[in-house]
């Protein structure tokens, strides 16, 4: 059972990674991360002694949401082509989240593009656990000397995807957007 002071942190770090999805990491203040965890102004600097702090707390919870998804789905989901396909329904089970926020990796990155190397090092690493696990996946359907490539293809596509959508408030474009994933997907598994 986690400890009180454990419990406070982790609220911290998710109310931060809320705010951080919907305002972007420098919009974010502290004192936003107060009110949004419902913590007194002191709790924060006990655990955090600066953004940044919070920052790397957020993105290893992150790391570590997603690391349990992809799990899981290596588990139920016996072929790659499914997971893939799974993969690839995040997008269309998450349009309302990406048309009001964007994609919580990419606008991330984007984000700390044009900042110093520990934050997109840190941002990276987002990117660097689902292009990891797609690699096995497109090497698992028999593309091991294609799979780096086809992993970079298939997250460029998808955060293309996103981010059109999202400027144009086009629901519609990223569900068509899926389904041409999803017919590309099922193009390589025939082929494979």
């Amino acid at each position: 059972m986690p400890s009180k002071s454990d419990l406070t942190k982790q609220r911290i770090v998710q109310a931060a990674n809320q705010l951080f999805y919907r305002k972007g990491f420098s919009q974010t203040s502290f004192s936003d991360v107060v009110a949004e965890a419902d913590v007194p102004r002191g709790n924060i600097y006990y655990y955090f002694k600066s953004k940044e702090e919070i920052l790397k707390a957020v993105i290893r919870y992150r790391l570590d949401t997603i690391a349990g998804m992809l799990a899981e789905w290596d588990k139920s989901i016996k072929e790659p082509q499914k997971r893939l396909e799974r993969f690839v329904r995040i997008m269309y089970d998450s349009t309302p989240a990406l048309l009001r926020s964007g994609c919580p990796m990419g606008t991330l990155a984007m984000e700390f593009a044009k900042g110093g190397q520990e934050l997109k090092e840190q941002s990276k690493m987002l990117f660097d656990i689902f292009q990891r696990w797609l690699v096995n996946q497109f090497s698992d359907m028999g593309y091991t000397e294609e799979a780096h490539d086809l992993s970079l293809q298939l997250l460029a596509r998808g955060q293309g995807l996103i981010v059109v959508s999202q400027v144009y408030q086009d629901p519609g474009f990223l569900e068509r957007g899926t389904r041409e994933l999803d017919r590309w997907i099922d193009e390589l598994a025939r082929y494979a």
